[in-house]
C-alpha cells in the first residue's frame, strides 16, 4: 500500500487520516471517511461519488487484507473485527500462505479457561446459596472481563440498531450481574418483594457466569473450526511450487519466484518436479500425474501442444512449457477461491436467528419497560420497587440461555451420535440441509470405485501361459513407479508369480518400458511401442481387436513382448467398491435420485454407471464443471447433495446443498464438505440422512420449547397473574424457570443418542 499522510473523504471532501476508524473496501480500492454518516452514504450509492470526472483519493488493497463476515458477505473492511450485523468475527476474504495465528482465538481461549476455573466453585456456592460476597468476587472477572467482547458487540448492536444474539447475551448477563451485585452491596435498598422466605435478596451470579462461559466455549469452537478450514485452503495453495525454472530468450535458465512468472514465459520442468503454472507443452514428452486435481489414478501422457495444470507432477521426461495462466488465474487458485466463496455463503439457520433476534430483543426490552411503567402507575406501594421487580424478572426470564442452548445441544448430541456411526457433520447447516436433499450426485473415482487400478485380466497368446506372461510383465515393472506397475506387481503376487529385476531398464514416455528379463530383450507397453519393436501391422490390428472387449469394460490394456514375439495382453481397471451397489439401492429406496459426475472418459463412466444402475451420467467434467453441473441441477428445483473425495470435487462439494466427503480422500475435499464419511462407505450417507432428519426435527422442537417458554414466562414475569391471584413472579423464581427451560432443551436433545441408524 502507498504511504500517505491523509486522504480525501469522497462524500464531503474533508481530509481524513489514513488510520482513521471509518474505512471501506470497494472495487479493490480502500476509501477513508470522516464519519459513519459519510460511510453510509457512500455504501448506499458508490457510483454517485465515483463519477468519471471526480477526483477521489484511494489506494489499491490486496484481497488478503480485506475481512468479511461468513454470514453477511456484504460486510467488507480492511483488517479484522466484528460484523456490525450479527457480531461474528470477520475472516480474511482470500486465504494466504502467510496468515498469522488468530489473536482473537488466543484471547477467547484464555478468557474461557480462566472463566471456567472461576465458574466451577461459583456454581457450587450458588447451589448452596452461601457466601454472596465470594460469589461476587468470583463472578465479576468472569462476567466483566471474560464477557467483555460480548458486551462490546452488544453495545455496537445497540448503536447501529442491528440487534442480534450478542444483544441478548449482553443484556441478560449484564442485568443478572448488576442486579446481583446491587443485592450484595446494598441489600437494604431492596423492598420485601425482592426477598425470599428468610428475608434474603436472591443473587444470580452463577447464571450470568455460566452463560458467559458457555458462549465463550461456542466462540472458541467456532474459531477453531474456521481456522482448520483456512489451514486446508492454505495447504492447497502450498501445493504449487515456490519457484519455477525460466528459460530466457538466449537459452539461459534461472530459478525465479513463482510470483515473477508471466504469461508467455517458457519454463523447464524436470522429472519429479511440479508443473508451476497452467501451461502448454512446447517440447518434450512425459507422463504427468494429475490425480491431485482430476482425481484420476492413472498419469496422463503429455506431448507438444497438450495442456498442463499447475501443481500436478511431472513423472518421467523433461518438458519445455509455455505459461498460459498464472497467479489467481490458474485452475488451482480458482478452485481455492471457489471453495472460499462458497464457505462464506449464508447459512439458513442464521437467517432464522437474525429474524428471531430482530423481533425478540426489542420485544423483550419493550416488555420490561412496559412492566415497569404499569407497576409504577397502577401497582400497589411501593410502586417503583414493584415496577423494578417486574422489569428485572422479565429481563432474567428472557435471558437467552434456552434459546442459546436449543441449537448447540441438538448439534452436539447429533454430531456425537453421528461420529459413533462413522458420520461427521461439520455444522448445523449441514444437518439441516441434508434432511431436505432429494438428489445425490456422486463422483466416480474413490467414491463409487476403489480409486486405484487393479489387475483384472491376463490374456496369454498361443504358446504362452499366464505365469510366463505375468513373470515377464512384473519383472519389467519392478523398476517403474507408474500406478499401473503397482497393479501388475500386486496381481502377479496374488497369483503366486515371482518377479526378477530386469536389466537395462528404460522407461519410454507415452509408450511403456523396456529391459532384459532372463537374458532376453523384453518390453511392456502400448501398440505404438510394439510398432517401434518391429511387430507387423496386421499383427498389431489383430492385437487391437483382442484388446477391444477389455477396453469396452473400462480396462487399461498393455501388451507384453519378449525376444521378438508378443506374449499376451494385461488389463487393469479401477474396481467398483463392494458396498456401492447396496448403498445406492438403499438411497434410492429412501427417495433419492442418483447422478454421477466424473472427470474420467465417457466409456469408463458408462461402464461404471451400467454396473451400478445409474441413469444420469456426466463424464469428462472439469472440477469447475462439476460445480456448474450442481448449479444447473439446483436451478431445476432439486436439493442436491454431492459426494466425492478428491481436490477436483472440492468446488462441487462446496457449491452443493450439502457436500459429502469420503474420509479417505483429500483434506480440501473434507474441509469443503458439510459431511464426512469416516470409512469412505457410501452406506454412511443413508445413516447420515436418517440422523439429519431426526436432528432437524429435534432442533425445531427445541426452538419451539425455548420460544414457548419465553411466550409464557414473559407475561408471568410482567405480572399477568397479579390482578386475578395477587401473585408476583420474583426474579428468583424467574431464574429457576430459566434453568428449567434449559434443562428441558437439554433433555430433549439427549433423546438423539437413542436414534436408530
Amino acid at each position: 500500500m502507498h504511504e500517505r499522510d491523509e486522504f480525501v473523504d469522497p462524500v464531503c471532501g474533508m481530509r481524513v487520516r489514513p488510520d482513521g476508524p471509518h474505512r471501506l473496501e470497494h472495487a479493490g480500492m480502500l476509501f477513508r471517511f470522516c464519519s459513519p454518516k459519510c460511510l453510509a452514504k457512500f455504501q448506499a450509492d458508490p457510483a454517485k461519488y465515483l463519477a468519471p470526472a471526480s477526483t477521489v483519493e484511494a489506494e489499491p488493497v490486496d484481497a488478503a487484507a480485506i475481512y468479511t463476515c461468513p454470514m453477511h458477505p456484504e460486510i467488507r473492511q480492511p483488517g479484522p473485527g466484528s460484523c456490525p450485523i450479527c457480531g461474528m468475527a470477520l475472516e480474511p476474504l482470500a486465504p494466504s500462505l502467510d496468515e498469522a495465528p488468530s489473536e482473537e482465538l488466543r484471547d477467547l481461549s484464555r478468557r474461557f479457561a480462566i472463566g471456567a476455573v472461576l465458574t466451577a466453585p461459583l456454581v457450587v456456592l450458588g447451589m448452596l446459596e452461601r457466601w454472596p460476597w465470594a460469589q461476587l468476587a468470583l463472578a465479576t472477572p468472569v462476567v466483566l472481563w471474560g464477557g467483555a467482547p460480548f458486551f462490546a458487540r452488544a453495545l455496537a448492536s445497540l448503536r447501529t440498531l442491528q440487534l442480534n444474539m450478542f444483544t441478548l447475551i449482553g443484556l441478560g448477563t449484564g442485568v443478572a450481574w448488576a442486579y446481583s451485585a446491587a443485592a450484595v452491596l446494598a441489600p437494604g435498598a431492596f423492598p420485601a418483594a425482592f426477598r425470599g422466605m428468610h428475608g434474603e435478596v436472591a443473587v444470580y451470579f452463577e447464571a450470568a457466569a455460566v452463560i458467559v462461559v458457555l458462549v465463550l466455549l461456542g466462540q472458541v469452537l467456532e474459531l477453531r473450526a474456521r481456522r482448520r478450514t483456512g489451514d486446508a485452503l492454505r495447504a492447497l495453495l502450498s501445493l504449487a511450487p515456490a519457484t519455477a525454472r525460466r528459460v530466457g530468450a538466449d537459452g539461459r535458465e534461472e530459478d525465479v519466484p513463482l510470483a515473477h512468472v508471466h504469461v508467455g514465459d517458457r519454463l523447464r520442468v524436470r522429472p519429479g518436479e511440479k508443473i508451476p503454472v497452467d501451461a502448454r507443452v512446447v517440447d518434450g514428452a512425459s507422463a504427468v500425474d494429475e490425480a491431485l486435481v482430476t482425481g484420476e489414478p492413472l498419469p496422463v501422457e503429455k506431448r507438444p501442444g497438450d495442456p498442463l495444470i499447475g501443481a500436478t507432477v511431472n513423472q518421467s521426461g523433461t518438458l519445455l512449457i509455455e505459461a498460459e495462466r498464472v497467479g489467481a488465474d490458474t485452475l488451482l487458485s480458482r478452485i481455492v477461491a471457489e471453495v472460499a466463496r462458497a464457505q462464506r455463503s449464508r447459512a439458513p439457520i442464521q437467517n432464522l436467528a437474525d429474524r428471531v433476534s430482530a423481533v425478540f430483543v426489542p420485544a423483550v426490552i419493550a416488555a420490561a419497560a412496559l412492566a415497569f411503567a404499569l407497576w409504577a402507575w397502577l401497582g400497589p406501594e411501593p410502586r417503583l420497587a414493584h415496577g423494578l421487580v417486574a422489569a428485572v424478572s422479565v429481563l432474567i426470564i428472557a435471558c437467552p440461555c434456552a434459546l442459546g442452548l436449543a441449537t448447540p445441544m441438538t448439534i452436539m448430541v447429533a454430531m456425537g451420535r453421528g461420529a459413533r456411526a462413522g458420520v461427521l457433520f461439520r455444522d448445523a447447516e449441514a444437518i439441516e440441509r441434508l434432511a431436505r436433499v432429494d438428489l445425490l450426485a456422486v463422483d466416480k473415482t474413490g467414491t463409487l470405485t476403489e480409486g486405484r487400478p487393479s489387475l483384472t485380466s491376463a490374456v496369454p497368446l498361443a504358446g504362452t501361459d499366464e505365469k510366463e506372461l505375468l513373470r515377464a510383465a512384473a519383472s519389467l515393472e519392478l523398476g517403474s513407479e507408474h500406478p499401473l506397475a503397482a497393479a501388475i506387481l500386486a496381481g502377479a503376487r496374488a497369483r503366486g508369480v515371482a518377479a526378477e529385476a530386469a536389466g537395462e531398464f528404460e522407461a519410454r514416455s507415452g509408450l511403456g518400458v523396456l529391459g532384459r528379463v532372463g537374458g532376453a530383450r523384453a518390453a511392456l507397453g502400448n501398440e505404438s511401442l510394439l510398432a517401434e519393436l518391429g511387430v507387423p501391422a496386421p499383427e498389431l490390428r489383430a492385437l487391437a481387436a483382442r484388446a477391444e472387449p477389455l477396453r469396452a469394460q473400462g480396462e487399461t490394456v498393455v501388451f507384453v513382448w519378449r525376444d521378438g514375439r508378443v506374449l499376451g495382453a494385461l488389463g487393469a481397471k479401477d474396481e467398483v467398491k463392494p458396498s456401492a451397489r447396496d448403498a445406492l439401492a438403499e438411497l434410492r429406496s429412501a427417495g433419492l435420485r442418483i447422478a454421477m459426475l466424473t472427470g474420467d472418459a465417457r466409456a469408463t463412466a458408462d461402464r461404471v454407471a451400467r454396473e451400478l444402475g445409474i441413469d444420469e451420467v456426466g463424464a469428462e467434467v472439469s472440477p469447475l464443471g462439476k460445480a456448474e453441473a450442481i448449479e444447473r441441477l439446483a436451478r431445476g428445483g432439486r436439493k442436491v447433495a454431492m459426494a466425492g473425495d478428491g481436490i477436483n470435487d472440492a468446488p462441487a462439494l462446496a457449491r452443493a446443498e450439502v457436500g459429502i466427503a469420503m474420509g479417505t480422500g483429500a483434506d480440501i475435499a473434507i474441509e469443503s464438505a458439510g459431511v464426512t464419511l469416516v470409512r469412505g462407505d457410501l452406506r454412511g450417507i443413508a445413516r447420515a440422512r436418517r440422523l439429519s432428519r431426526a436432528a432437524s426435527a429435534n432442533l425445531r422442537q427445541n426452538l419451539f420449547l425455548a420460544f414457548v417458554y419465553n411466550a409464557l414466562g414473559v407475561p408471568l414475569a410482567m405480572g399477568a397473574l397479579y390482578p386475578a391471584f395477587g401473585l408476583v413472579l420474583s426474579p428468583m423464581i424467574a431464574a429457576a424457570a430459566m434453568s428449567l427451560s434449559s434443562l428441558s432443551v437439554i433433555a430433549n436433545a439427549l433423546r438423539l443418542q437413542r436414534v436408530r441408524l
